[in-house]
């Protein structure tokens, strides 16, 4: 009866294993494909901007570098906040897409622990889990740090990460004081692209749409 009894246990196990792992890969495949940045370990916990103000956060970023991801394919982005509700900040971002149409998206956003008012979470569809916006630098006038992170079956991470400008240019040497931000805290940027902000080609970017 032992025997037997392993010999069942086996069996069971067997397919349910080979379905953990599908469902896993078919997981990953899906945050792998939203987020070109998958790293090796649990999110990285870096430090956020202290005495964060979203009030003094307000009004429009323009997008300087990003991690690839596969939501944002235009150029000319900038994200404008305004303030929605008490506690909660409005969300709209904008893109010119290839085509010369403006792709644009609205959401919310909000800390989850009002003691730590720079980790906020972005909801955009209200059926779909809100994203990480981590302020982790800002000086309210120049520039914003912003870093996200979902951790992946406790094995992988999948990083986000903006250089957001309230001009349409940073300086190389803001840049890379920037960079040093984000690598002494674990977070991998190698792969970041350059947001184009081109006079010549964000003029074709209707201000009302």
């Amino acid at each position: 009866m032992p025997i037997a009894d392993k010999t069942h246990t086996e069996d069971d196990s067997g397919p349910k294993m080979q379905a953990l792992q599908v469902l896993s890969l078919t997981l990953l495949s899906i945050l792998a494909a939203n987020a070109q940045t998958l790293r090796p370990g649990k999110c990285p916990q870096p430090p956020v901007q202290a005495n964060f103000d979203a009030a003094r956060y307000l009004g429009k970023w323009y997008e300087i570098k990003k991690l690839p991801v596969v939501f944002q394919k235009g150029e000319c982005t900038t994200a404008t906040y305004s303030l929605e509700s008490p506690g909660v900040v409005g969300v709209l971002n904008r893109e010119l897409l290839a085509d010369n149409t403006v792709s644009a998206i609205t959401g919310y956003a909000k800390a989850s622990d009002p003691s730590e008012p720079a980790k906020l979470e972005v909801t955009f569809f209200e059926d779909s889990p809100p994203g990480n916006y981590w302020v982790l630098s800002t000086d309210y006038e120049g520039h914003s740090l912003v870093y996200g992170c979902t951790d992946i079956l406790g094995t992988f991470h999948a990083d986000f990460a903006w250089i957001l400008s309230r001009e349409s240019t940073l300086s190389e040497e803001k840049l890379e004081e920037l960079y040093h931000v984000f690598t002494s805290n674990g977070i991998d940027i190698d792969v970041m692209t350059v947001t184009n902000q081109s006079q010549e080609l964000c003029a074709n970017m209707p201000l009302w749409a």
